[in-house]
């Protein structure tokens, strides 16, 4: 069996024409927060202007909503377990709705923080349930392709929010693009009240309510093989997040490379991340999961190194710069779908809980060493391509890690 047989209030489409509606709206729930983080970023000098606030005050917006977000997934996974899928993403998506439209219309930079916290927390829903559900609904073979299909569409996200929210500053304000979040976080109520189903039935859920769920959490935490591939990841999302904060920098200042020719270039390697996601559903058949994963973080350390050890002979092109981040980002397309399949896989038990810690760690050590870039420099390619591969050789080693026996 690869697929677990619910009720769907879309009974009259065909299995095929419903997982294919059931993933865009999964895809589009984790998409939420990356659009909700950098949609906006283009007008934070408006906001800061028309709220009266100092730019820091206005930046920590941001930080507010991450610090929502990995709150958030460590909440509302583990609930999920015990309460249902599909009652967490409705909230979620309500919730976030409201949040968004608070920041719309927020008077001051304070009450816009505390909007902006809610919004993560709210946001996260998507998140951390959206992998859960499918785990709930497929298993082996037929899970990778799903999770394949969910990195290709949410890799684009990040890519296209900056777009989409300078479209709208060019035609409106800062208060608009919370207003586009708002409707958003409505039509995904819509999306899950007509096609995603209740994925975890009653028998099948945690019992004993919030002492129960603590106690699972920890029951994940002493797993050996789930943990290697939970740091692992975590490490190597941290590499992408040095990659979004460390390369405009790199490609504007270093290079001397225009505000369009960079456009060009986060839209290639957002491309090259979906076609490794969809490169890894095709082989997932031929090779094991655990083969992709390794595959795809190694190969995305190699291109780095190789990035390190030119920069430091003194060569120091944009085509290479870029030819070597684009290796990594399309190498991490193929890692990123493996290591959840992996990772949910192992925590089948209880996928909410997993997901969150998947999710919650991803987000708090990206937090953590996107500043890095800055703190060290950004005169060279050199502290981001260093900062990079550091993360990734520890996730290389901690998914090595986890694929290894136990000792006896």
């Amino acid at each position: 069996m690869t697929r677990t047989t619910h009720d769907s209030p879309t009974s009259g489409v065909t299995h095929r024409s419903r997982d294919g509606l059931i993933i865009i709206v999964l895809a589009t729930l984790t998409a939420v927060a990356p659009l909700a983080t950098d949609m906006y970023v283009p007008g934070l000098p408006d906001l800061s202007r028309s709220l009266g606030a100092s730019v820091s005050s206005a930046q920590l917006s941001l930080t507010m909503f991450l610090i929502g977000v990995v709150a958030g997934q460590l909440l509302l996974g583990p609930l999920s377990d015990a309460v249902g899928r599909r009652g967490v993403l409705l909230w979620g998506s309500t919730a976030f709705a409201v949040c968004s439209a608070l920041c719309a219309v927020s008077p001051t930079i304070e009450v816009l923080n505390a909007a902006r916290l809610c919004q993560g927390i709210t946001g996260a829903a998507g998140i951390v349930v959206a992998r859960a559900v499918i785990t709930d609904l497929f298993q082996g073979d037929t899970a990778a392709k799903r999770f394949s299909a969910l990195a290709a569409i949410g890799s684009a996200a990040p890519i296209l929010a900056p777009m989409l929210g300078g479209a709208i500053l060019s035609v409106s304000s800062w208060r608009a693009v919370f207003g586009v979040l708002a409707a958003v976080g409505l039509l995904l109520v819509g999306g899950v009240l007509l096609w995603v189903p209740e994925s975890l039935p009653r028998l099948r859920r945690s019992k004993g309510g919030p002492v129960a769920t603590v106690r699972m959490v920890g029951v994940l935490l002493r797993r050996r093989r789930l943990m290697g591939q939970v740091f692992s990841l975590c490490f190597g999302c941290a590499g992408v997040f040095t990659y979004l904060a460390g390369s405009s920098f790199v490609f504007h200042e270093v290079h001397g490379a225009s505000t369009g020719l960079t456009s060009l270039i986060y839209g290639v390697n957002a491309v090259g991340s979906m076609a490794g996601s969809f490169l890894f559903g095709r082989l997932v058949r031929r090779f094991t999961v655990e083969i992709l994963l390794l595959t795809g973080i190694s190969g995305g350390l190699v291109a780095i190194l190789f990035l390190v050890g030119a920069t430091l002979l003194g060569v120091n092109s944009l085509a290479l710069t870029w030819s070597c981040l684009f290796a990594f980002i399309m190498a991490f397309g193929l890692y990123f779908p493996a290591v959840m399949t992996s990772a949910q896989e192992l925590g089948r038990d209880a996928p909410g809980a997993t997901s969150a810690l998947l999710g919650g760690g991803q987000f708090l050590l990206g937090g953590i060493t996107s500043p890095l870039v800055g703190a060290f420099g950004t005169g060279s390619a050199l502290p981001m391509a260093v900062i990079i591969a550091i993360c990734l050789a520890f996730g290389t080693v901690a998914a090595v890690f986890a694929r290894a026996p136990k000792p006896v």
